[in-house]
């Protein structure tokens, strides 16, 4: 049995969407900059003596700044605490990006294709990298000057990134041609959430792919422009969402609640201490009064959880999906005043009812999943599968052929195999040479993603379950 944490087509759309490095979890928005310093000297006396025995007595030269780092990591990490974790310069703006409405950069997404990072996607509209004829599949040997093969997706990504108005240089690579084209920075927005209608139901199909900076205000503006559109009731889906802010999920469940209605409850090893409740202070007077389905997975954590949990138990809205990851603690993060951070839990939270769902997860009311082969490893971007090879990556392989109607089948590289994939090359352009290299991994991937978006179980079930309530 697979591990059905991430879902092949969300594993996909996450490989190459990340220009952003998700954070993740619940969290409360208090980067204030205060300064943690500790008052017991004495406590700490074995650590500063530790400190300058290696400095002075270890056979190299100790960089303090190293030693540093590592004592506040270690003290973070003896809690034996995933969410709890010190965070150094780069690690903070990391999740600071993730957790924020836009970003400072060229607007381009990127992927490693033969170990060389080529854009994955149209550039975003209107962006630096747009106005520059950055076009999708041009592969960026240079930043600056700088060979990126070699390099980790992210190194590449934080030197493409930078202040608004200062300018980077790109050597791109676009088929035979090579060619610099400079860029000017600027500040990308980030749509945490994308709105579409049903192409038959009147029904608003809103995805949240975070709790962002500004999710409640896309929530409530994505809403009104489906009801001008016809919208009659709504889909909430909240998979692979691994959170964000919790001001932000408090301002949207309170939306789909009556004013006084629980949202969430806090609470410390032993007592409850506090609790949201639905008001017009947290969602401006506006109100979801249409029928609405919240659709969830094993990837939708945290502030997903707590979303889901509000309106499953207090709104009464049914939850399709399969059970969620059971994250049921809230984090706070604060600033050393050196740009680095300390990511902490202070409270767990509970549900409407009371339930504390760590590591259970918030069951679904109608449990619905994706089919088997949605949940198989991506293929393999660092070696080819040819003909005659036999391996459990040639039997993924076969299966996602089979599923986009090729008569492979077992784990050899066969003769039907290598039909197929000369076919898929063939239809996309591709060198047909039979063999499935990195680009051509890429395309049977993005097919497979668009055969599990097209027949989409859990969707279909939400559509199904609020057309027959608007029937009544």
């Amino acid at each position: 049995m697979q591990n059905k944490q991430i879902p092949f087509h969300r594993y996909i759309i996450s490989l190459v969407c990340v220009a952003i490095i998700s954070g993740g979890g619940v969290y409360i928005a208090s980067h204030s900059g205060a300064t943690l310093a500790s008052n017991d000297e004495d406590e700490l006396q074995k650590v500063h003596t530790l400190y300058h025995t290696l400095q002075e007595d270890y056979y190299q030269k100790v960089d303090k700044d190293t030693l540093i780092e590592g004592a506040l990591k270690g003290m973070t990490e003896a809690l034996n605490d995933p969410y709890t974790t010190y965070l150094g310069k780069e690690e903070a703006e990391q999740l600071s990006n993730s957790l924020s409405d836009s970003f400072e950069g060229i607007g381009a997404t990127l992927t490693l294709v033969d170990n060389l990072p080529e854009v994955a996607q149209a550039p975003v509209k209107d962006s630096p990298a747009e106005k520059a004829g950055v076009k999708i599949h041009d592969k960026i040997l240079k930043v600056d000057g700088n060979d990126t093969i070699g390099q980790t997706l992210t190194e590449v990504v934080q030197s493409i990134r930078g202040k608004k108005g200062t300018k980077v240089t790109l050597t791109i690579q676009r088929e035979e041609k090579t060619f610099d084209v400079e860029i000017t920075r600027g500040e990308i927005p980030i749509a945490s959430l994308v709105a579409e209608m049903d192409n038959k139901q009147p029904i608003g199909n809103i995805q949240i792919a975070s709790f962002n900076e500004s999710t409640a205000r896309e929530l409530q503006e994505a809403i009104k422009k489906l009801r001008k559109e016809g919208a009659k009731s709504f889909v909430i889906d909240l998979r692979q969402n691994p959170g964000g802010y919790l001001s932000q999920v408090e301002a949207m469940a309170s939306m789909f609640l009556e004013d006084g209605q629980t949202i969430v409850q806090f609470a410390t090893d032993d007592q409850i201490v506090g609790a949201s409740e639905a008001s017009k202070d947290l969602d401006g007077g506006f109100k979801v009064t249409e029928p609405v389905a919240v659709l969830v997975d094993g990837g939708s954590a945290s502030a997903s959880e707590i979303f889901a949990a509000a309106l499953k138990e207090s709104a009464k809205a049914p939850v399709i999906g399969t059970k969620t990851f059971g994250k049921g603690t809230v984090q706070t993060v604060n600033g050393f005043g050196d740009q680095s951070e300390l990511k902490m839990t202070v409270q767990k939270w509970l549900t409407p009812s009371g339930e504390w769902i760590n590591e259970t997860g918030l069951e679904p009311t109608i449990q619905v999943d994706f089919p088997e082969y949605a949940y198989l490893p991506p293929l393999p971007k660092n070696k080819s599968l040819k003909k005659g090879m036999t391996s459990e990556e040639v039997e993924n392989l076969n299966t996602f052929l089979h599923v986009l109607n090729y008569q492979t089948t077992g784990d050899t590289f066969n003769e039907i195999t290598e039909k197929a994939v000369k076919d898929v090359q063939k239809s996309n352009q591709l060198k047909e040479t039979g063999e499935v290299d990195a680009e051509t991994a890429v395309v049977i991937e993005l097919k497979i993603t668009d055969v599990l978006r097209k027949s989409d179980q859990m969707y279909d079930k939400a559509v199904d379950v609020l057309t027959k309530e608007l029937a009544k």
